[in-house]
This record gives structure tokens, sequence and C-alpha cells, in this order.
């Protein structure tokens, strides 16, 4: 059950990153293309997503993710506060 949610979380950042794509192509994310196409192996393949790809997921791109949405969301901050 804890896969399947994760499964699904992972989707959900995948569908967001895809749409951010399409109005802000250059928004700065690693491996932003590599996110969507996670997103679709998942949703269209779940039935040969292994424990080990989700795992490896969470580990080791989800921390990178986390930081970079972190800096977007405070420079869009600081920069909505000067221009105040």
């Amino acid at each position: 059950m804890m896969q399947r949610a994760i499964q699904m979380n992972i989707s959900i950042i995948g569908e967001a990153t895809n749409k951010l794509l399409k109005i802000a192509p250059e928004i700065p994310i690693t491996k932003a293309r590599k996110i969507v196409d996670t997103r679709n192996y998942m949703i269209h393949g779940y039935d040969s997503v292994s424990h080990d790809m989700v795992w490896s997921i969470v580990i080791n791109h989800l921390p990178l993710l986390k930081d970079e949405v972190v800096k977007i969301l405070t420079d869009i901050e600081t920069k909505s506060q000067q221009d105040d």
C-alpha cells in the first residue's frame, strides 16, 4: 500500500512538472523531462514498476527536486517582495 501511495505521488509530481514545462520550459529543474517520463512509465507501465525503482527515486532524486523547488519558490517570494 505504501509503495502504491508513493508511486501515485511521484506520478502527481510528474504531471505537475509536465504542466510547468508547458508554461515555463526554462524552469531550472534538473532532469525535468525525465521526471515526466517517469510519470508516464508509472502510469502506463504500473505492472512492471519495481520496489527498487521506487525506492531509488525517493532516496536519490526527490531530495534534489525538493531543494530546487524550495529555491524556485524562495526566488519568487523574494522577487515579489522587491516588487512591492
